[in-house]
């Protein structure tokens, strides 16, 4: 008889079903876990978050490698990483390690191992760390189902014992560090046969060669969960810290989000998967994975982990007794739909233009709206907002069909005209009106505002859209806080995510409304979001107002500063709902960061692609530098763009082979021919 877990079934008959995954939902602290050694740079226990990036140079060009860690060890790097794919480049880690400390430098060194136990021994001889990935260090991945029962599966584990142990043996022997880092994208055939495609299948994956480790007593171990997906990301995380605490384990966790790409995207998608474990107490060092030169890494990490340095000082929220939520599978809250916000609709984008110029119809080009004259129609983008908060600003012009204008209660009154017009109350006017003719209306309220008389007319109100504010410093928690109330009182409402964000920077608006918001939408809470902000002050007031460092390659965020308009946040808030897969308005393009085993210039081939196909909505796109991850992260994308060997490339449909061994020059064709053959290819406008 075979054996292929249920995972549903797990969930259901162990410690997953308690839902605990953090020290509290509602008061920040950080999650303890053990403190891990790596050279002399300590990961958890009491230690700071660590940052850490990995080097794109050749490990063999010991030049360029000593001098890319560097600038990486200049921006912020506690911790260097630099890949290890044979045996050779193990022993020049030697060599790096030598050059680093005679120019001054003592950070600790990781050797990244895929594919090659010998230069995981090798390295773990020479330098502070080694990083080896469970799902292909002594497996493959060849996408092949394979039946086990089980006493054939035991047999497996058995032979990674036998693979495994030598390694583990040295690193005890040598004091060196183990990260184990399952990726989403690698998982082994074996593993998936099992567990399937799932967090769960990412955990044991990594827990299976944990097991090992503590049988040898050896403990110097940090584990990740690494993902291009951040639902799936997050949620292994989340179902890593249960299982340990199930099993008496206390790893330091390294986050991190893979094939996050770069620019805004990259920096939006890093920022909504770590720092919605971040909000939670998770995470003892952070690697952000940019298509860019990664000392332009390092300082996103400190920003993001920055923002935690004071936080156990928040307002107090209400503590709960039970989790209504499952943190381990997505799920949308259950809401009913008011117009086009709730129920199966995709959330929201509301844009505030209380401030704007509205005066004439070209004022909403920023916010994807185009009036035509001469046929006086308007025409939108996939990235138009889908309502105006206008306050007391009232345009001279009609609003476009479609949409929306949300207006002061006390101004809306006063409206001649109040089609398309929706009113805003606070807390004092909601409870107060009692106007027959007021049906569809905006409730502006926080989490101390929610009162018992508050309930009671949610309950009976099947007309009010919540627009749910926050001042508290752990204001996602209070917001999440606000849900399980919701779902408590069993009111469905629907609840737009509001924000406010005057003076903040262009960069720290790519990094913070990305976590509080993603970390809300990734667990299905919120039908839309809205960020409110002053733009007539000073836009780099907070703390860390940049991102960069002394660059010695152009940043393509931070080069060119711009004032943080309308356009840039409707953009950003479109970009985050994209990253949290809730809602599609662009190609997505899920590229790998590169170093040393990268096969083409992965930055220079991202921004081509991206230039010839940017507009091909909801179109997933894969680029990957070789095939480590490269074949796992296809099952993900409808198309992948793969380097096979020097000057070549190998272009997937899925997670299938298409065409191999196509001449860089001719493969960004052959992608665009592959698709439209299938139907996905549509000309750019104006072209």
């Amino acid at each position: 008889m075979t054996t292929k877990f249920d995972p549903k079934v797990l969930l259901t008959n162990n410690v997953y079903a308690l839902k605990n995954y953090c020290d509290s939902l509602t008061s920040y602290s950080r999650y303890k876990t053990r403190e891990v050694m790596v050279g002399s740079v300590g990961i958890g226990g009491n230690n700071p978050i660590r940052i850490q990036s990995m080097t794109t140079t050749d490990t063999m060009d010991t030049k360029a490698t000593v001098e890319q860690s560097i600038r990486m060890i200049e921006a912020g790097c506690e911790l260097v990483r630099i890949t290890a794919p044979s045996i050779k480049e193990a022993k020049n880690l030697e060599v790096i390690k030598k050059e680093l400390r005679a120019a001054g430098f003592d950070t600790p060194l990781i050797a990244d191992i895929h594919f090659t136990p010998n230069a995981a021994e090798m390295a773990a001889r020479l330098i502070e760390k080694v990083r080896v990935n469970p799902g292909n260090y002594i497996d493959r991945k060849r996408f092949d189902f394979i039946e086990y029962d089980d006493t054939t599966y035991q047999a497996e584990i058995d032979r990674i014992r036998e693979r495994f142990t030598p390694l583990v043996k040295i690193c005890k022997e040598y004091g060196t560090a183990m990260r184990i880092g399952t990726n989403h994208g690698s998982l082994s055939d074996r593993i998936m046969s099992r567990f399937g495609d799932t967090p769960l299948g990412m955990v044991e994956s990594a827990l299976e060669f944990v097991r090992i480790c503590r049988d040898e007593n050896y403990h110097n171990i940090v584990l990740s969960m690494k993902a291009s997906n951040t639902q799936v990301m997050v949620e292994a995380y989340r179902l890593l810290v249960s299982k340990m605490t199930e099993e008496g384990m206390d790893y330091p966790l390294h986050l991190g989000v893979t094939e996050a790409g770069g620019g805004e995207d990259g920096r939006v998608k890093s920022a909504l998967g770590i720092g919605a474990l971040l909000e939670d107490g998770l995470g003892d060092t952070i690697r952000v994975s940019l298509t860019e030169d990664p000392e332009f890494e390092a300082p996103v990490a400190i920003a993001l982990a920055d923002r935690y340095k004071n936080r156990s000082g928040h307002a107090e929220i209400p503590a709960i007794e039970t989790n209504p939520l499952d943190p381990f599978n997505y799920n949308r809250r259950e809401s009913f739909q008011l117009l086009n916000i709730g129920g199966s609709s995709v959330p929201v984008v509301v844009t505030d233009l209380s401030q704007e110029d509205l005066s004439d119809p070209a004022s909403l080009a920023p916010v994807g709206y185009f009036y035509d004259e001469p046929t006086d129609k308007w025409n939108m983008n996939d990235t138009a907002c889908d309502y105006f908060y206008l306050g007391e600003n009232l345009p001279g012009f009609d609003l476009p069909h479609g949409s929306r204008g949300i207006y002061d209660y006390s101004f809306w009154k006063k409206l001649d005209s109040k089609e398309r017009a929706l009113p805003l109350l606070a807390k004092a006017e909601y409870l107060e009106e009692n106007d027959p003719e007021l049906l569809f209306k905006c409730l502006s309220i926080s989490l101390p505002e929610l009162d018992e008389n508050t309930i009671a007319k949610l309950k009976d109100d099947a007309y009010t859209i919540i627009l749910l504010r926050t001042d508290n410093t752990h204001g996602m928690a209070e917001q999440r806080r606000f849900f399980f109330r919701l779902i408590e009182e069993g009111i469905k409402n629907p609840v737009i995510l509001q924000r406010d964000y005057t003076g903040i920077s262009e960069e720290n608006f790519l990094l913070w409304p990305s976590t509080d918001f993603g970390g809300l939408l990734i667990d299905g809470f919120g039908d839309g979001v809205f960020v409110t902000l002053n733009r007539s002050k000073n836009a780099t007031g907070n703390e860390n107002p940049t991102l960069h460092t002394k660059p010695h390659t152009p940043n393509p965020l931070t080069t060119h500063h711009s004032p943080l308009t309308t356009e840039t946040v409707n953009r950003i808030l479109f970009g985050i709902l994209q990253a949290a897969r809730v809602r599609t308005s662009k190609t997505e393009y899920i590229a790998c960061p590169s170093c040393g085993r990268t096969l083409f210039d992965l930055q220079e081939t991202t921004e081509m692609i991206r230039k010839r196909t940017s507009h091909l909505k909801g179109v997933k796109i894969a680029i990957m530098g070789c095939i480590v991850n490269g074949p796992g992260e296809m099952a993900d994308a409808d198309y992948g763009y793969v380097g096979s060997g020097p000057g070549k490339i190998t272009l997937y449909r899925g997670k299938e082979v298409v065409t191999k061994a196509i001449a860089t020059e001719f493969a960004v064709d052959k992608l665009i021919d592959l698709i439209r053959e299938d139907g996905n290819w549509v000309e750019p406008i104006g072209i």
